[in-house]
């Protein structure tokens, strides 16, 4: 089992956010967590990647519990995307890549050729080799976000988190981006990213955590998981699920825009 989480609870102050939150996801998963803003999702993460260490319960990443590992043990087990990042240099796309080197090094260290290598072979596998010498605030918003997921595949964790990884792309980017992650569980690495497209978890997901008001609604596939009524319940909107391409896909529709067409 590549993350184990048992009766997770947090708070900020008195204010609950999570409580009783259990689940596990096995190796070459790819998890989407949905949700509304506010739920936990962020709070989760931050749980998980030992950002927060105030919280209740355990949280077991590769067999290990994240509250004995040190924050550089921590990062050979899991890597973190963001859901933005604004740079403050003109970096070169492989020195943003590099930076990943670290997690096994001291503070002031010099890449290794074999650092290099690796870092040229995650611009490679997430298709973005040519952008190697570009500088990194001078390509696009999906080139950027392909770097942060190489960032992440040249620190040689296992496990990834990302953070409402689609939110600012446009729709292009945003296929590119997801089919890159999905194509990295098929080989074998975990990955958990938050959204709040439904259709995304339909398309792309393995299995669906949703979270509603700091608890687990649903865990499961996303076709088992996400219905009219679950959606209906965690954002107050009402809508059809309907299958396509004899449900190899799902699609949430709103009701109040069909009953618009009906009545046209």
């Amino acid at each position: 089992m590549s993350v184990k989480v048992e009766n997770l609870g947090f708070a900020y102050g008195s204010h609950r956010v999570l409580e009783d939150i259990s689940f596990d996801v096995a190796e070459g998963t790819l998890v989407n967590v949905l949700g509304p803003n506010g739920t936990g999702k962020s709070t989760l993460f931050r749980c998980i990647l030992g950002l927060n260490r105030s919280y209740t319960g355990t949280i077991i990443v590769n067999g290990k519990d994240i509250r004995t590992l040190s924050i550089r043990e921590r990062a050979r087990e899991m890597a973190f995307i963001p859901q933005s990042h604004k740079p403050v240099y003109d970096y070169a796309v492989l020195d943003v890549v590099l930076m990943s080197s670290g997690a096994g090094s001291g503070v002031f260290f010099s890449p290794k050729s074999s650092d290099v290598d690796r870092a040229y072979e995650a611009l490679e596998r997430v298709g973005i080799g040519f952008l190697a010498d570009r500088p990194y605030t001078r390509i696009s918003g999906g080139e950027q976000q392909l770097v942060l997921i190489a960032r992440a595949l040249a620190q040689n964790a296992s496990t990834i988190i990302m953070d409402e990884p689609t939110s600012a792309l446009d729709y292009g980017n945003t296929v590119r981006v997801l089919s890159c992650v999905r194509q990295l569980a098929e080989d074998g690495l975990t990955v958990i990213q938050s959204t709040h497209q439904p259709d995304q978890a339909f398309l792309y997901a393995d299995k669906t955590l949703v979270l509603h008001e700091g608890n687990v609604l649903a865990y499961g596939t996303p076709k088992d998981t996400i219905t009219a009524e679950l959606i209906s319940k965690i954002y107050g909107v009402d809508v059809e699920v309907n299958s396509l391409h004899d449900d190899k896909v799902r699609v949430c529709v709103p009701i109040r825009e069909l009953d618009k067409e009906r009545i046209g």
